[in-house]
């Protein structure tokens, strides 16, 4: 029976999370959940699941929560709180999937506190990189990737690099890491200022929030990724390639010296990598229907072009330039996101701000998990301004 915090519970990979371990009472006990400001639907889920302990990020939330569930759930408020429920010692789990920057923290605590990190926020690694996976080691944590892309990768590696051996040492030639392109792929370029939030967040095959959304339509989703591979499985720039697969069944895969190529393939349905991490190494009932292949139209392959997804391009530079520049590059981009879904800016001034503010905080360097957030802090403002008025 494992004992599992849910940071992000109800979001998306939240939900999922979930419905799997609904379906194995046997083997997974709910511990802790945390929200930002969604009290209605932290509610359903303090009603459903009778979690020990609930947290909202606002106290108001908090207040207002209180009011809503039994008195035999413990409802707490703030970051500090987050950090408290990631690294319990009744926690033996924790389910990573608070989105953006905010998740960095009670992620790095759970951590520090050797626990079976299941990552879903990806920010966690693009943020802090070494940082992350240097107390990841030293306090024997198991880090185990949730993210389609990264679990299908995974589950593609041999055992020995699964354990943090390298990739040339096994035999491995290329990590393939798939994208579906999103749904402006074959959009006229010359339309692409008339795309509207909406528009954005109406992915062709996966259900996803709406920050997440917008970034696969922008593909920075990608980039975020591709920084996150490099991470997980210590690979050089040159043995990760980015191909675009619009039909999302084949997640990712890996090329082997041999001429092999193991794929791992799937619906595009969260609940499968995230079944496969809460059990790994066994395997467990996840809900989702397996693939009938006589229903499954042909898959195809191309090259991401750049100068149709620019934000791919940035987030390949900055995984180049190293840990200042992705720091950079994931504030600005979730303050411009945050503007674009606002209405503030269009589609087309996300990259341009996330480049400006790259540009404008060139040569800035990290050290430390306190450099880190300064800097964050410092690329969040720089990004806000030039959502008002073009960098200088």
């Amino acid at each position: 029976m494992q004992n599992l915090t849910i940071l992000g519970a109800t979001g998306s990979i939240g939900l999922s999370t979930l419905d799997v371990i609904c379906r194995h009472p046997d083997k997974f006990n709910l511990y802790a959940v945390s929200g930002n400001t969604n009290v209605k639907a932290m509610a359903k889920i303090c009603l459903e699941h009778k979690p020990q302990i609930a947290v909202m990020v606002e106290e108001a939330a908090a207040c207002a929560l209180k009011a809503l569930v039994p008195s035999s759930v413990k409802v707490l408020s703030g970051k500090e709180a987050l950090v408290e429920i990631a690294a319990c010692t009744d926690v033996d789990t924790v389910m990573a999937a608070i989105v953006g920057g905010a998740g960095l923290e009670p992620t790095m605590a759970a951590a520090k506190s050797g626990k079976r990190i299941l990552l879903a926020n990806k920010e966690a690694l693009v943020m802090s990189g070494e940082l992350f996976l240097d107390e990841v080691r030293k306090s024997g944590a198991t880090l185990l990737p949730v993210d389609s892309e990264h679990n299908a990768i995974f589950q593609a590696l041999p055992a020995a690099v699964q354990k943090g051996g390298k990739l040339t040492d096994s035999g491995v030639h290329k990590i393939l890491l798939t994208g579906s392109g999103g749904p402006f792929l074959t959009k006229p370029l010359n339309e692409f200022e008339a795309i509207t939030p909406e528009m954005a967040v109406a992915h062709p095959n996966w259900d996803m929030g709406a920050k997440i959304s917008v970034d696969s339509a922008t593909m920075m989703n990608k980039g975020l990724e591709f920084i996150e591979a490099r991470l997980l499985f210590n690979a050089s720039f040159e043995q990760i390639d980015v191909i675009i697969h619009p039909q999302s069944i084949i997640h990712s895969m890996v090329s082997y010296n041999d001429g092999s190529v193991i794929a791992q393939m799937g619906q595009p349905d969260m609940r499968t990598p995230i079944a496969h991490t809460l059990a790994f190494p066994n395997r467990i009932d996840s809900g989702v229907t397996p693939l009938d292949f006589t229903q499954l139209a042909d898959f195809s392959f191309q090259a991401p072009d750049l100068n149709r997804f620019p934000n791919l391009a940035l987030a390949l530079e900055a995984s180049k330039c190293g840990q200042a520049a992705t720091t950079i590059l994931n504030a600005a981009n979730e303050v411009s996101v945050a503007a674009f879904l606002s209405r503030q800016i269009g589609f087309n001034q996300i990259a341009t701000i996330n480049e400006g503010v790259l540009n404008k905080l060139a040569g800035e360097s990290v050290a430390s998990l306190d450099d880190i957030l300064a800097l964050d802090t410092m690329s969040r403002k720089y990004a806000a301004t030039a959502v008002l008025e073009p960098l200088l």
